[in-house]
């Protein structure tokens, strides 16, 4: 029984859905679904029920999940002890992380790192926010940059770095959204969001507290965009073609913050909190738990 099939039942037991798992892994789904037949070859026993519309965890399935995690933690807890006979910590750590947060989040603990550290190396690599909490939990990075999700699973550990309120934005320059917006604010009336054109996150956090808002107002959104990633939102309502919503930790980071400017919207969406997240099993590594023990000394967190 191999770690990479145990990480791939642990995935697909957390997200229920062979294609997105598939994607995450860089798998087919074929695949996917033969490293999940050859579990149950092996375990004799069924561990997905599973149809053209839904996948859930059989008793088999819960039970067998329970020993799962506790052998991927015995494994890397073995690889840990193993790598912790050397004196000086040395190797690689695997890093992903959006653009905005390897400046705004992330320099002062490589800094903090090196400075402790000079032997250990970072990969780094870069990418929508929204999909970080998936590579770490499918085993394909050792630490991500992440808002803390709303379910957190129980294999996984966050360590609070910051928060960041979300703020609505619209271009400097004169356009649709601008005119409608500035209209109903000098009119001292609602602002007819169904008539504004959004560009949103294809995904994430931000995206479902935003989906949200929508529903509690009844607003059907006149979506002109969706993309992925922060920047992208800034970028395209800067150049008038939206209103859009991200991190104001996003849009004070930007090269193109003056060519935008926040919306007063009331009230305001709830902010997030923004940190590193680990599997529970990685925190036995050396390397990771310096990198974390960095991001606890920078952020002055006991």
């Amino acid at each position: 029984m191999q770690h990479k099939d145990l990480e791939l039942f642990l995935t697909l037991s957390d997200r229920l859905h062979f294609g997105k798992v598939a994607e995450l892994m860089h798998m087919s789904p074929s695949a996917v679904s033969r490293s999940i037949q050859r579990l149950e070859d092996q375990l004799g026993c069924v561990l997905f029920e599973r149809d053209n519309r839904h996948v859930k965890l059989t008793r088999d399935g819960q039970v067998f999940k329970k020993h799962a995690e506790q052998m991927l933690s015995h494994w890397q807890a073995l690889r840990a002890e193993l790598f912790s006979e050397d004196t000086e910590l040395s190797g690689e750590i695997s890093l992903y992380c959006s653009v905005t947060a390897a400046y705004s989040v992330l320099i002062d603990i490589m800094q903090e790192l090196r400075r402790r550290y000079p032997d250990i190396e970072l990969k780094l690599h870069t990418g929508d926010e929204a999909v970080a909490v998936e590579r770490v939990l499918a085993g394909r990075e050792n630490v991500v940059v992440a808002a803390h999700p709303e379910n957190l699973s129980d294999r996984l550990q966050f360590l609070t770095l910051t928060h960041s309120p979300l703020v609505f934005i619209q271009p400097v320059i004169s356009c649709l959204s601008e005119s409608i917006i500035a209209a109903s604010q000098t009119n001292n009336q609602p602002i007819p969001w169904q008539s504004v054109p959004f560009i949103l996150q294809e995904a994430g956090l931000a995206r479902r507290q935003l989906d949200r808002w929508f529903e509690d107002r009844c607003v059907e959104p006149n979506i002109y965009a969706q993309v992925a990633g922060h920047e992208a939102i800034v970028s395209m309502v800067a150049l008038s073609l939206g209103v859009g919503v991200v991190p104001e930790l996003v849009l004070a980071s930007s090269p193109l913050a003056d060519r935008v400017k926040v919306i007063d919207v009331q009230p305001p969406l709830r902010p997030y909190a923004v940190g590193l997240c680990v599997q529970k099993g990685n925190l036995q590594n050396d390397l990771v738990r310096a990198f974390w023990d960095c991001a606890k000394t920078v952020y002055a967190i006991n």
